[in-house]
């Protein structure tokens, strides 16, 4: 549970290093850090299973998604714009859950918090794979399924908790490591988190004429690459 969560640090890192070599806006640079800074936040709790950890896991999932929201909902602004009522009204959101969270140590508040912020990125998603750029269902429904598994495992993990306990206590080392369901979680969840940022990016760089292009380094994993628009 502690070791995988490298796909929330080390894939983020290349995409941020990758942005910044291409000049392309701050707020995907932070998008990806963010993204770094909740797979640190809970490799730091799941290796120590302190509180003060968990915080450091659960919060920065809420700022993440935040800077996501801001990405996805000014993709189709002119350059160098700034939404200051959205940016404004996103810090008032993670500055109220991060203090009624601090107070009611409630995780429910959590996830119904993090969830409206999920669900209000996956409307953008679908309206932009649907009737903004069509071509690009095929990036947008793999993250979402993608992550939405990772959700299904988390909960199955939740419920049956005991009994999978039990079970693997009965299976081969390594069978028992590849069935803890919360570690999927974490993957399954960081590559579709991942997937997101590429296509706000892929989105936005197309807006603003640029070439991107989805390569896959070694064959497998997804990376963009986004040339300058073409000069007259």
């Amino acid at each position: 549970n502690t070791v995988s969560n490298l796909i929330f640090i080390l894939p983020p890192i290349y995409g941020a290093i990758q942005t910044y070599k291409d000049g392309l806006e701050k707020r995907y640079l932070a998008a990806y850090l963010c993204l770094t800074a909740v797979g640190l936040g809970s490799w730091c709790f799941h290796m120590t299973l302190k509180y003060e950890m968990q915080l450091l896991d659960e919060l920065p999932m809420i700022y993440s998604c935040c800077v996501f929201v801001y990405c996805l909902y000014e993709c189709f602004k002119y350059k160098n714009t700034v939404n200051y009522p959205l940016l404004f009204l996103l810090i008032t959101y993670s500055f109220v859950v991060s203090i009624i969270y601090l107070n009611l140590k409630e995780p429910v508040f959590h996830q119904v918090m993090y969830g409206t912020l999920v669900s209000i990125i996956v409307l953008r998603s679908v309206y932009i794979v649907l009737w903004v750029y069509p071509w690009l269902r095929g990036l947008g429904y793999t993250s979402l399924t993608v992550f939405l598994m990772g959700f299904f495992l988390w909960n199955v993990d939740n419920i049956f908790c005991d009994k999978l306990r039990a079970l693997r206590e009965k299976m081969p080392p390594v069978v028992g490591a590849v069935t803890q369901f919360h570690a999927w979680w974490h993957i399954l969840t960081g590559l579709g988190s991942y997937l997101h940022i590429l296509l706000s990016l892929y989105t936005r760089t197309l807006f603003l004429k640029h070439r991107p292009k989805v390569k896959f380094i070694f064959g497998i994993w997804p990376v963009l690459l986004v040339e300058p628009p073409k000069k007259l």
